[in-house]
């Protein structure tokens, strides 16, 4: 089973965007590396970072939300006919997602 992107935000699932964004905000503060010095800490901040990326894009989102973390980064389903060329992976810099909502 793939990631729960509403858990590591601490979020419903019906979450609008200005509920995404701060729970992003409160957890990111949280585990940031330079004020969180335990060893998983740069870890869970890049998976909050992930998390954010995914629910803050409502295409993303959709994805996610039909299909789960798997079908989110297969393009959506399991059927070979999917005309979906959607393959979502985080390539995104935490630090940089952190410092654009300031």
């Amino acid at each position: 089973m793939g990631k729960d992107y509403y858990k590591i935000l601490g979020i419903p699932s019906g979450a609008n965007e200005d509920e995404i964004k701060k729970a992003y905000r409160k957890m990111a503060l949280k585990y940031h590396p330079d004020k969180n010095k335990e060893p998983n800490a740069e870890e869970k901040f890049k998976e909050i970072a992930e998390a954010y990326d995914v629910l803050s894009d409502p295409k993303k989102r959709g994805l996610y939300d039909q299909y789960g973390e798997e079908g989110l980064k297969s393009g959506g389903g399991s059927s070979g006919g999917s005309s979906g060329s959607f393959h979502y992976t985080f390539h995104g810099d935490p630090h940089a997602t952190f410092a654009g909502l300031g």
